[in-house]
C-alpha cells in the first residue's frame, strides 16, 4: 500500500493520535494528501495550532523512504487500522492505535488471546501457578499477550513457548529496542514463533509515560486479563481498569491476605473480578469449547502411601526436604528418592536449594484412596 508510509509519517510526528488521525482521514482521504497539506489546509482540516506547528517543524526533517527502509531492515510489518489484517479486537476499543509495528507475525487464531500481567517480584505461588494456568492455555490454543516485563509477564510468555503455544510482547517503545535489555533472547524466540507489537516508531525509548498506552493494547488485543499477582500500586491493575473500561472480563488470582503482592489481586476479586484457580475457571467463563488437553489426574496423585504423606507436607509454598521428613517421619534417604521419583512424574517440583512444592493441584485432596 503506497500510502502506508505516510501513515508511518505521522506516527513520527509528536501529538498525533486516535481523534487526530481520524480527522486527517476524513478530511483529506488519502494521508498522502494530508502529508502535503499547507497549514492552511490542515486548519480546514479540523487540527489545533500546536498540532499544524509541530507537522510544519517536523515534516521536512522525516525522510519516510528512508523510515520504510528502516522498517524493512528490521523485518517490521506495518499495520493501519484499515488493514484487514489489522487486530479486529483491537478495532473495537475506544482509543485503537491508527499504526501497529509488528515483527513477527500476527495470525487469525490470535483473536482467542488472554493478556497475563501481573508484579515484575513475584512470589515462588506467583511462578508456579502462572506456569500452571499458562501451560493449560496454551495447550488449549490460546494466544498469550502480555509485556515482556520481569517476573509475571516473562514467565507467562516463557512458559507459553515452553508449552508449543504463541505469545504476543507488547512494546511500551520502538521494536528496535528490547526493555528490559535481559530479554533479548526471550523476545527472539517470541518474534520467532507469534508476535513483537508496538504503537511506537522505530528509535522510541522506554518512558514511563508509554506504558499505560501499552497496557490498553494488551487488554485491547484480548478477550480479558489475567492478574497474578499484584501489589496496590502495581502497573497490572491499570491494564485491569483499561480490560474493564474496554468491556472485557477481568480475572485474578487470589493470594494470601498477609501477602503484599497478592492485596491488588485480592481486592480486584473484592471488587467483582472472577477469581481463578485453574485454566478451566477462565475457559468456561470465556464460553469456550476448545478441546481440553489436561494431564490425566491419575499421573497426579499418590500411588503409595509414602507419596501420600509426602504430598501432605507440600504446598505451593517451597518446603525444605529435611522438613518434609520430619513432617512425615519418614527417613530421609525414603524421602529423597521418593521426591525423585515424584519429581519425574510431575507431582512435584524442585525450585533450588532441595526445597520443593507441588507442581499442579489437580485435586483438592491428595490423600491415598485405600480400598
Amino acid at each position: 500500500m503506497s500510502d502506508t508510509k505516510y501513515w508511518v509519517g505521522f506516527t513520527l510526528i509528536p501529538g498525533i493520535g486516535r481523534a487526530r488521525f481520524s480527522r486527517l482521514e476524513q478530511y483529506f482521504g488519502k494521508l498522502e494528501q494530508a502529508w502535503q497539506a499547507s497549514a492552511t489546509e490542515l486548519e480546514v482540516a479540523g487540527l489545533d495550532a500546536r498540532t499544524i506547528k509541530a507537522i510544519m517543524v517536523h515534516r521536512p526533517k522525516l525522510s519516510l523512504d528512508a523510515e520504510m527502509e528502516k522498517l524493512e531492515r528490521y523485518k517490521v510489518t506495518v499495520l493501519t487500522w484499515k488493514d484487514e489484517s489489522y487486530p479486529s479486537r483491537l478495532k473495537e476499543i475506544y482509543d485503537p492505535p491508527p499504526v501497529l509495528y509488528v515483527r513477527g507475525s500476527l495470525v487469525p487464531e490470535d483473536d482467542w488471546s488472554l493478556a497475563v500481567v501481573g508484579t515484575r517480584r513475584p512470589t515462588y505461588y506467583g511462578r508456579e501457578v502462572t506456569e500452571q494456568i499458562v501451560s493449560d492455555l496454551a495447550r488449549n490454543k490460546i494466544t498469550i499477550a502480555s509485556g515482556l516485563a520481569k517476573g509475571i509477564d516473562a514467565t507467562a510468555h516463557r512458559t507459553a513457548l515452553d508449552s508449543g503455544g504463541r505469545t504476543i510482547a507488547v512494546f511500551g517503545c520502538g521494536l528496535d529496542i528490547v526493555y528490559p535489555s535481559d530479554h533479548v533472547k526471550l523476545a527472539r524466540e517470541i518474534m520467532e514463533r507469534g508476535a513483537l507489537v508496538s504503537e511506537f516508531p522505530l528509535g522510541t525509548r522506554p518512558k514511563a509515560e508509554n506504558f499505560p498506552r501499552r497496557n490498553r493494547i494488551m487488554s485491547g488485543l484480548s478477550l480479558g486479563v489475567l492478574v497474578v499477582e499484584a501489589g496496590e500500586g502495581s502497573g497490572a491493575l491499570i491494564t485491569a481498569g483499561l480490560a474493564l473500561e474496554q468491556n472485557r472480563e477481568v480475572f485474578a488470582v487470589p493470594g494470601s491476605v498477609l501477602s503484599q503482592a497478592s492485596r491488588g489481586t485480592n481486592r480486584l476479586i473484592q471488587e467483582g473480578a472472577k477469581l481463578v484457580r485453574w485454566a478451566d475457571d477462565i475457559l468456561e467463563e470465556l464460553n469456550l469449547t476448545m478441546a481440553m488437553q489436561q494431564v490425566e489426574v491419575k499421573e497426579l496423585l499418590p500411588t503409595t502411601e509414602t507419596e501420600s504423606l509426602i504430598l501432605q507436607c507440600l504446598s505451593s509454598e517451597p518446603t525444605h526436604i529435611d522438613e518434609v521428613g520430619h513432617q512425615s517421619r519418614l527417613p530421609i534417604a525414603m524421602v529423597s528418592s521418593t521426591l525423585s521419583m515424584m519429581e519425574l512424574k510431575g507431582m512435584v517440583k524442585q525450585v533450588g536449594g532441595m526445597n520443593y512444592i507441588i507442581a499442579r493441584e489437580a485435586r483438592e485432596d491428595y490423600r491415598l484412596k485405600v480400598e
